[in-house]
């Protein structure tokens, strides 16, 4: 886990030098990457070194994504279309969230159906869902870190109750439900027959990514542009203030 934490870190500093926005959702996974780490050293997983495996695993879904994407090699969809938007002027918690998106509804049944393939995938059930009360613990604190550097992001509540948490914990505690149930199912499928299962996983949630660029909502979406002005621009800036205790 630690040459992961390592390679995210590379990723970050090139956001850094670079300006590019990819840099957030980075950041953010660097942050749960390495409090799960501390919860494994600690022992607080029936089984710990598995799920340091499983943690790596996972995490190489996300590396090889980013790999692929700055080599121009073919990639999954939906991160694709995460990347691709790093040029775009969406808000801050827009681009982490359409990093969360495919990391957690696509990447991580992937990762659990892979790691378990030739054991019983639930025997992983309870430290698959440890990992829901960390990330639960990532979110408040990434909201308390974003309006540093967001300072209007309470429009989102006004814009419809508590929108931003909703969306957030969409795409991390309700994600993490359905991505178990997609890594029930793609054990059972077994190697040799998930093709077709992951193509469509993969569309659904591109087309979850595309809601995430562009709400439905008129009222969330014009509360997205406006606070969007007053938000900080410069990436280096964004990370700083966000890694600062």
């Amino acid at each position: 886990m630690q040459e992961v934490l390592f390679q995210l870190d590379e990723i970050i500093d090139s956001a850094i030098a670079n300006n590019n926005r990819i840099g957030y959702f980075a950041f953010l996974y660097r942050r749960v990457t390495a409090e799960i780490l501390k919860e494994v050293q600690l022992g607080n997983f029936e089984d710990n070194a598995r799920m340091e495996i499983f943690d790596v695993a996972f995490a190489n879904y996300y590396l090889d994504a980013y790999r692929g994407y700055s080599e121009n090699q073919p990639i999954s969809k939906s991160w694709q279309f995460a990347f691709d938007t790093k040029n775009e002027p969406l808000t801050i918690l827009q681009h982490i969230m359409l990093g969360i998106n495919t990391h957690i509804n696509l990447d991580l049944g992937l990762a659990a159906s892979t790691v378990m393939q030739s054991k019983q995938i639930t025997d992983i059930e309870n430290d698959f869902n440890t990992v829901n009360s960390i990330l639960g613990n990532i979110v408040n604190e990434m909201q308390d870190r974003l309006s540093r550097v967001s300072p209007l992001l309470f429009l989102l509540d006004l814009a419809g109750k508590n929108t931003d948490e909703e969306i957030i914990n969409f795409s991390l505690a309700k994600a993490r439900e359905v991505s178990w149930l997609n890594a029930n199912l793609l054990w059972g499928l077994g190697n040799e027959h998930q093709d077709v299962a992951i193509q469509q996983m993969d569309n659904t949630v591109l087309k979850l990514g595309k809601l995430i660029k562009a709400p439905k909502s008129k009222k969330v979406t014009y509360a997205l542009k406006f606070l969007g002005k007053f938000e900080e621009k410069n990436v280096g800036m964004v990370i700083s203030r966000l890694r600062a205790d």
